[in-house]
């Protein structure tokens, strides 16, 4: 056996220990102890009021955050690589701040700016009968932010990569704004967009920190999934808390199936 064979096993066994150990093994693990103590007690924690309420609650925010986080991601990429302007790279580099800043402090963040005392942004929701901070909007609102860049960062590339002739060529043949970007453009960039809906979806699916800050975790009402996950431990539910964190699993490794079929629509 040549070395350079040998080099290449032995890179495969590094990677696949590393994954086992960090990411098979825990999940493997949740799996195990969600049914442990039997199949009764994690179905009548899933399937309970409040179980049923946080699934809810999660599924109708990933369906209002991710629609508009794909509208906005797809105007923001068409400027950001169609348009030449000052301050381009400004609104480049602020796109990038949910990676940059902690999902706590982003709660923290909107609680100052729409909490119904702190501003007259948040006064004028209050007096005008409009909760944000501790309610179902506060939670949207979050999570529309910590998942904004993830449509534009998966579109902006393919963009620059198919350049601008089929656009451009379209519009020498009369075609207006909107029949370029639907019939050129969108095709085009498709996949990503679609990559992009499927990130933004994991990464909504899963938010924990900004939602713990800006929900009041009030049970029964503003308590997503995960939030439900930790309430169950808190209270000393294993198996229940076990469950409801296999049910977000499930959600991810559907999200991880879609991901990977759409890389290999792309590579066809």
């Amino acid at each position: 056996m040549s070395v350079p064979r040998l080099s290449q096993l032995g890179l495969r066994s590094v990677v696949l220990f590393y994954l086992t150990f960090l990411l098979l093994l825990p999940v493997a693990m949740v799996f195990y102890r969600a049914f442990e103590d039997g199949f009764g007690v994690a179905w009548d924690t899933v399937t309970s009021e409040q179980g049923i309420h946080a699934l809810k609650l999660t599924l109708t925010t990933v369906a209002i955050a991710v629609p508009l986080n794909t509208i906005f991601g797809v105007l923001a990429a068409l400027v950001l690589v169609r348009q030449n302007f000052r301050g381009k790279a400004i609104l480049n580099s602020l796109i990038d701040i949910p990676f940059a800043i902690s999902p706590v402090v982003i709660g923290l963040s909107l609680v100052l700016l729409y909490g119904p005392r702190d501003t007259a942004i948040g006064q004028w929701f209050f007096q005008h009968g409009i909760l944000i901070i501790f309610s179902t909007p506060g939670i949207v609102i979050a999570c529309i932010f910590v998942s904004l860049p993830f449509v534009v960062r998966e579109v902006v590339p393919v963009l620059q990569e198919i350049g601008d002739e089929q656009e451009q060529a379209a519009k020498t043949l009369g075609a207006n704004w909107w029949q370029t970007f639907w019939r050129i453009t969108l095709p085009a960039i498709r996949w990503g967009v679609t990559y992009g809906v499927v990130i933004s979806t994991a990464r909504v699916l899963g938010e924990f920190g900004a939602v713990s800050v800006v929900s009041g975790k009030v049970l029964g009402e503003t308590e997503t999934l995960p939030l439900f996950v930790r309430r169950q431990f808190e209270t000393f539910n294993g198996a229940g808390g076990y469950a409801s964190a296999l049910v977000l699993a499930v959600l991810a490794l559907i999200t991880l199936v879609a991901m990977n079929l759409i890389n290999r629509k792309r590579e066809v």
